[in-house]
């Protein structure tokens, strides 16, 4: 039996980004995981909380309509393909700021990558996430303008960014540029690895009309114990509510 095999090997401008799959004896199972530098960024051993950012984000939305919603962050793929789960979802686009990410996917080197390649519904967008959201809508063509839900899952938390550059979304100016882009009514959701912090969800509350935070807990086979993400779902006025 193969212990351990290196997928993909690059470097990138953040460092040293490397996709490997290793067999975990102690759950019998063939894990996916992504480094960058010594960093452990994610494994498929722990996709429950990336799975339940797409679920919590989307019920948030209201109504039967079709749905264009934006995954910030592509990774090992979980968040979009669950999204993809949800029959309104007219179009995805899913924005990574590395190439090489995408070009896994492309390779169909992870267990998603032929459901995620294959949806027509689909696009995948070499891109600054971050960027986008500093700009004015309809800017990238591919990112549709008034966005149902914007889900997003790059950084460890909104205090812990994998690059500095990052940090200005996590303010109240950064929350406002980023609400230009959802329509009224719209959902945005953040991944973090940490529970929800009353601190962030200060920052949510000066700019969207509803806000909540939720502690998504799973087993962790490694510790024999919990482990616990956090999940924040924010949700504009609809156009002529009090806000």
């Amino acid at each position: 039996m193969l212990r351990f095999e290196e997928l993909a090997h690059e470097q990138t401008p953040m460092g040293e980004l490397s996709l490997r799959r290793r067999h975990e004896p102690v759950v019998g199972v063939d894990v996916y995981e992504v480094k960058l530098g010594d960093e452990y960024l994610m494994s498929s051993l722990f996709t429950v909380a990336e799975e339940e950012l797409a679920r919590l984000g989307l019920a948030a939305v209201a109504g039967t309509a079709p749905l264009s919603v934006v995954v910030g962050g592509l990774g090992l793929g979980y968040t979009a393909v669950t999204a993809l789960d949800d029959p309104r979802i007219r179009s995805l686009a899913i924005v990574d700021a590395l190439p090489e990410v995408i070009g896994w996917h492309d390779r169909r080197l992870l267990p998603v990558s032929d459901r995620l390649v294959d949806d027509p519904r689909t696009t995948l967008v070499q891109a600054d996430f971050f960027a986008i959201m500093r700009g004015e809508p309809g800017d990238v063509d591919a990112v549709a303008r008034d966005l149902d839900a914007i889900l997003l899952d790059v950084d460890h938390t909104p205090t812990f960014t994998l690059d500095a550059s990052h940090a200005d979304l996590y303010t109240v100016e950064g929350m406002r540029r980023l609400s230009r882009h959802l329509a009224p009514g719209g959902v945005f959701a953040l991944w973090s690895d940490e529970v929800p912090d009353e601190s962030f969800l200060a920052v949510l509350r000066e700019v969207f009309a509803s806000v909540e935070g939720h502690t998504v807990e799973f087993a962790n086979p490694l510790t024999e114990g919990v482990s616990r993400n956090g999940v924040y779902v924010a949700t504009l006025a609809q156009r002529g509510a009090g806000s």
